[in-house]
């Protein structure tokens, strides 16, 4: 049994999306041969409300190590935990890897400063190390173009060549997140691969009987969810999906007792969903809980929901890892991504796609409204909603564990 060192500042019960990188794949590692050993940081140094049931989630085949956290200062000046605990992380990294015997790291990002532990780590002790883009580090910052946004890039240019130069494998949540930082860093691609976020099937197993809904005490409710951070590119698909409804209503093609739930949205900068439904007079059928909500929750919530809705982003590159949780609600799923998102594809094998709005790029608003309104008239009225749900064990984090498995392999066969 090979050992993977994991470095990852956030580990349950921390409830970020991040989080659930490193334990889909961590759960699932040992089958293929490596022993997943974490290390971490303290969960009394995060910023973040504990979530009390996402522990339930982790296997007990992830060895845990954690060490400290520089606290918050206030003001607040340096929140990112990979800041903070960097040194902490780079002592205790380094003392495992003089104890025990590590075959590779693998370090997910964000947080990003932690992507330069690879790079110090290989140089002490020559472990071969990969990085894993959850998100490019490098972005396109058009929808957030303030100084802090402009500062955060001009220091992602400057350590990412850094980070990335002697990483031996190059990993992501879909190739088009990584790629182009193969392009911009290595004149021979390293091993590199693409694998989802997946979903653990054991996950939506686990229902909590006491949960209160989003929606109990609203009488005749038809509720639908969504559920999950509001992205920044996502606005202009906010603002036609409350035109279509509008369009609805005003013709007389509305359910009157349809309520939408816009649940863990999280403080994202611009405009509000609420200020957009308010534009079309459309406020009093909206709810929006901005605050992060516990994982369990979330699944819970989505299978109890008359409908979902999954919102994806205008670029191509966004995977929508929520796919997955929107899927194995069981319940009818209104869609809108790019149309080149690897999602789509997900949603359509496994004939999920008959309520799918398509974005291409280009596509002017009275286009997308026009498409809104045509899938939203009969999404009101499903009858029967019957996914191949079997066809996706292919997007499952067993079968993510597998790819980074191998992956790994190919790089200590070279060595």
């Amino acid at each position: 049994m090979k050992t993977v060192l994991i470095i990852y500042p956030h580990w349950v019960p921390a409830n970020l999306a991040g989080v659930q990188r490193p334990r889909l794949i961590g759960n699932y590692l040992k089958q293929f041969g490596y022993k997943p050993l974490l290390l971490t940081v303290d969960s009394k140094y995060y910023e973040e409300t504990p979530d009390p049931h996402i522990s339930k989630t982790a296997s007990e085949d992830i060895e845990v190590v954690y060490t400290k956290a520089y606290n918050v200062s206030k003001p607040r000046i340096i929140g990112d935990i990979g800041l903070r605990a960097f040194p902490f992380l780079k002592e205790k990294a380094l003392q495992l890897c003089n104890e025990r015997k590590i075959d590779c790291i693998w370090i997910p990002i964000p947080s990003f400063y932690t992507a330069i532990l690879g790079r110090i780590i290989h140089d002490k002790t020559g472990i071969p190390y990969g990085i894993d883009y959850i998100d490019p580090w490098v972005r396109d910052i058009t929808n957030q173009n303030d100084t802090r946004a402009k500062l955060s890039q001009t220091v992602a240019r400057t350590l990412e060549p850094y980070a990335v130069k002697k990483a031996a494998f190059i990993t992501g949540v879909s190739t088009p997140y990584y790629w182009p930082v193969i392009e911009r860093n290595f004149k021979t691609p390293p091993v590199h691969a693409g694998m989802p976020y997946g979903f653990d099937p054991n996950d939506h197993k686990l229902k909590l009987e006491e949960l209160k809904m989003p929606w109990d005490g609203i009488e005749n409710c038809k509720p639908w969810i969504y559920a999950g951070a509001f992205l920044p590119n996502s606005h202009v698909f906010m603002d036609c999906f409350f035109n279509a409804i509008k369009t609805l209503k005003d013709s007389g093609n509305w359910d009157a007792n349809i309520k939408l739930f816009f649940i863990g949205t999280g403080p994202y900068p611009a405009k509000r969903i609420t200020a957009y439904a308010a534009d079309y007079g459309l406020e009093d059928i909206v709810v929006e809980q901005r605050e992060r909500q516990p994982f369990l929750n979330i699944l819970n919530y989505l299978s109890q929901a008359d409908r979902v809705m999954l919102f994806g982003s205008t670029e191509k590159h966004y995977t929508a890892s929520k796919t997955f949780q929107c899927l194995l609600s069981e319940r009818p799923l209104f869609t809108v991504l790019h149309a080149e998102s690897s999602a789509v594809k997900v949603i359509q094998d496994v004939k999920a796609d008959a309520y799918l709005v398509p974005y291409h790029e280009g596509d002017t608003t009275s286009k997308i409204v026009a498409a809104m309104t045509e899938v939203l008239k009969p999404f009101q009225n499903v009858d029967t909603w019957t996914p191949v749900l079997q066809s996706l064990d292919q997007y499952s984090s067993k079968q993510s564990a597998k790819v980074l498995a191998e992956a790994m392999d190919e790089v200590l066969n070279k060595n």
